[in-house]
């Protein structure tokens, strides 16, 4: 009997410790803060089913971001077929991947139950905040949604409890923008450790300013006022989340700043200016103080980035040790080599896990600031999302090797099915989603991204093909890492056009229309199945480059004839070919401010005919008598 009640109280207990457990470290926070949708009238959504294609999309990124690159925060956009959607996932910092995952899929069915064809809806929880809209607003700090969601018990001793609970919010309003990241999370206690112990989250999105986010969390701060003195309250916004409470809301070993000394400061202040000549003393220790406080914050500046610093500036990428990549590629060798160019080599590499990545030894320019700079342009590159771009995995950064992991395509690079073995092997539909798809990564890069990123270096073999043939944009930011002594692009311009803009390869102007030029080349190229910088003579006494030949023959009325014979006519329309013809040439225009942006490229190309005021003028043409 006794052995009985053992094994009954043992069971009880262990049944019980399983449950505590999972509640403790598997908690998504689902409870709702606010769900709404867009009127429609706010924005007319032109495609519904490609809109809906596009929303899913934008989903399915988010969710594998989150869930295969342990990501508490992805932005992506998607503007396929003429009906954009931008989309933003934000989990707190303190939750697991698995229950960031498990909070996004609550969220996603939320804002789902929107009406259909409504141009947008959010959804904000504790734990996470979606959001998904026709028109762009990443860089967005407040909006008209934004309100507090107050708790229904009050505390005892009101006075102190509010004077508490604003003391530590305005702290964080004031703290909060100046860290990485734009998160803090911190506690404190109320009357001399005698009272309840307030905890308190602060957190905006990582697309906005600094001053925007002080901005967001100002209207926050005085939202949260009408909660007062209630023992937990959230305020909401486009741009950032607050929320404070009598019960702990996140894991006891999570990282929290103690920002009582800014309270002290400003009593000491104070103390200075009531107290005369000895408040003068105190205000002299304050500046010490503050000068010691300072310090430590400023410090990292002056030294190489490495441990938490590096760890907050890449946060989202993967750390890859250089072992693993190096046992990945079989130590770098030749029979794993894809290519090199001037950035560096690029290498197949098969992880332990059995994933298939691209892996690229980077060659940077010498610089003191070499961390610094690759550091930034990995935090950059990593917040980059779009299908029409080469995805990066991850980076390693070991001595005076710096690599990048990129995800893994298949088909190599473009170059391949026009110039090489490959070549005749894409039809005529491949070539337009080709030629499409490279156009709407380029309108990102250009006008939808952030900050605004100009290639440098669009070329056929900087156009990969994944399984399905749809093209992804390589080697996009890395312009600022090039070694002095080497370019990535052909500055010997007498003699070939190849694929850069006359301006930069002759006068070093630089502009996004730059790669537009590059782009209208590559346009005559897949059209072709010729090399820009090759030199066709055809048997006549003179020859002329690919951006020569499309004039001239343009100028006749003559554009099929520079077609690809491996194309079988009745697989196109001439007409639409014609078009597209017209719109290389209209991107390698002598003039760089007539060559349109790539989001008219985009809207050309899904457009039957060219408008009409939109004709091509004469390009820079190399004579080669």
């Amino acid at each position: 009997m006794l052995q009985h009640s053992y094994l009954l109280t043992l069971f009880i207990f262990t049944f019980w410790s399983c449950c505590a457990i999972d509640a403790v470290v598997s908690d998504p926070q689902t409870h709702l803060v606010t769900i709404g949708c867009t009127p429609f009238d706010r924005f007319l959504v032109s495609d519904l089913s490609v809109f809906n294609d596009n929303l899913n999309a934008t989903f399915r990124d988010i969710r594998e971001q989150v869930r295969d690159q342990n990501k508490h925060f992805v932005p992506v956009q998607e503007s396929g077929g003429g009906s954009p959607v931008s989309t933003l996932f934000q989990c707190r910092n303190y939750l697991s991947i698995a229950d960031c995952v498990a909070c996004f899929d609550v969220a996603a069915a939320k804002v789902r139950s929107c009406r259909a064809g409504a141009p947008g809806g959010h959804a904000v929880y504790d734990g996470c905040f979606l959001r998904y809209d026709a028109s762009p607003f990443f860089d967005r700090a407040t909006d008209t949604f934004n309100a507090a969601l107050c708790g229904n018990k009050t505390t005892g001793e009101a006075t102190a409890f509010n004077s508490a609970v604003q003391k530590l919010l305005m702290n964080l309003q004031r703290e909060t923008p100046t860290i990485p990241g734009f998160l803090t999370a911190t506690k404190t206690q109320v009357l001399n450790n005698n009272g309840p112990t307030i905890y308190a989250f602060v957190q905006c999105t990582e697309t906005i300013t600094q001053s925007g986010c002080l901005s967001c969390l100002d209207v926050a701060y005085r939202n949260m006022q009408t909660c007062l003195p209630t023992s937990d309250g959230r305020a909401f916004d486009q741009g950032c989340f607050m929320r404070y409470s009598t019960t702990s809301f996140f894991p006891d070993n999570y990282q929290i700043v103690d920002v009582t000394p800014m309270d002290k400061q400003g009593s000491s202040i104070k103390g200075a200016i009531i107290g005369g000549v000895v408040g003068g003393v105190l205000l002299v220790l304050v500046a010490l103080a503050l000068f010691v406080w300072i310090k430590p914050r400023k410090s990292p500046k002056r030294v190489p980035a490495r441990g938490k610093k590096k760890k907050v500036q890449i946060e989202g990428a993967i750390h890859y040790s250089y072992m693993d990549l190096k046992y990945a590629t079989r130590n770098f060798s030749v029979e794993n080599k894809l290519g090199e160019g001037g950035f560096g080599a690029v290498y197949k590499g098969t992880l332990k896990n059995g994933k298939v990545v691209a892996v690229k030894k980077l060659t940077l320019r010498r610089s003191n600031k070499v961390e610094e700079e690759f550091e930034s342009e990995v935090k950059l590159i990593n917040n980059v999302h779009h299908r029409n771009l080469v995805r990066l995995l991850g980076y390693c950064s070991k001595g005076d090797e710096r690599i990048l992991v990129y995800e893994y395509m298949k088909n190599t690079s473009l170059d391949k099915f026009l110039f090489g073995k490959m070549k005749g092997s894409l039809g005529w539909k491949q070539r337009y989603i080709i030629i499409l798809g490279t156009a709407r990564g380029l309108a990102y890069l250009h006008e939808e991204f952030h900050n605004r990123i100009i290639h440098r270096d669009i070329k056929s073999n900087n156009i990969l093909l994944d399984d399905d043939l749809q093209p992804k944009i390589a080697d996009f930011g890395l312009a600022r890492l090039l070694p002095e002594d080497k370019s990535h692009l052909s500055t010997k311009f007498a003699g070939t056009l190849g694929y850069a803009a006359p301006e930069y390869a002759i006068n070093g102007q630089l502009s996004e229309k730059v790669d537009i030029y590059s782009y209208g080349v590559v346009v005559l190229e897949i059209l072709s199945g010729q090399k820009s910088e090759e030199l066709n003579v055809n048997g006549e006494a003179e020859g002329e480059f690919l951006l020569q030949k499309a004039w001239k023959l343009y100028e006749r009325g003559m554009h099929l004839e520079l077609v690809d014979n491996t194309l079988d006519s009745n697989d196109y329309d001439a007409e639409e070919v014609k078009k597209i013809i017209e719109i290389g040439l209209l991107c390698t225009q002598a003039s760089a401010t007539i060559r349109p942006t790539m989001s008219e490229v985009v809207a050309l190309l899904q457009n039957k005919y060219l408008f009409e005021n939109m004709r091509p003028t004469m390009p820079f043409l190399v004579e080669t008598k």
